[in-house]
């Protein structure tokens, strides 16, 4: 029997693991929309609508989003949507894997999740170098605090081992 004194500390109810959590997930969310829109995008009566839509409203961020969106998908041969179709459909579910691993707050969710974010910040400092923008700015930090974060959780956070069980009666 183990001692109050030697009983492990219960895990916190909700921090900081599981706010990382959430915002793993909904960028999940956001990503299964933008495959989903882009799927819908094929029907031509869509993007007519779309395009219809955005010529009624008069010169601004939704005009200038619909337009540029709607000709930069228009451009993209079929390979290029299929690509862009496989490579967002397997971030979300990679962002899927670690949201779900560090709600449950598994070790090996910690782990995969430092490593990819960490992974993906030189990406993300060459595209701001080539397109900035506040949006790139606001990804890299939150992606360095993350990563910071979980490195420093993972290595300073040693969880003990499950006891043992005694096949002996």
């Amino acid at each position: 029997m183990m001692s109050p004194a030697a009983a492990p500390a219960p895990l916190a109810r909700f921090g900081m693991l599981r706010t990382i959590a959430l915002y793993k997930l909904l960028k999940v969310a956001i990503l299964l929309l933008a495959a989903w829109g882009e799927v819908r995008l094929h029907d031509a009566t869509l993007a007519a609508k779309l395009l219809s839509w955005a010529a009624n409203r008069p010169q601004g961020l939704e005009h200038d989003l619909v337009t540029r969106a709607l000709a930069w998908f228009s451009g993209l041969s079929e390979s290029r949507v299929h690509a862009l179709r496989f490579v967002t459909l397997t971030y979300a579910a990679v962002f899927a894997v670690e949201g779900v691993g560090l709600w449950m707050q598994r070790r090996w969710a910690e782990w995969l999740t430092t490593g990819i974010t960490a992974s993906l910040i030189p990406l993300e400092v060459w595209e701001l170098i080539h397109r900035p923008s506040i949006g790139a700015v606001l990804v890299i930090i939150a992606n360095i605090l993350i990563a910071g974060y979980l490195y420093w959780h993972v290595s300073t956070h040693q969880r003990p081992a499950p006891p043992l069980k005694s096949t002996m009666k």
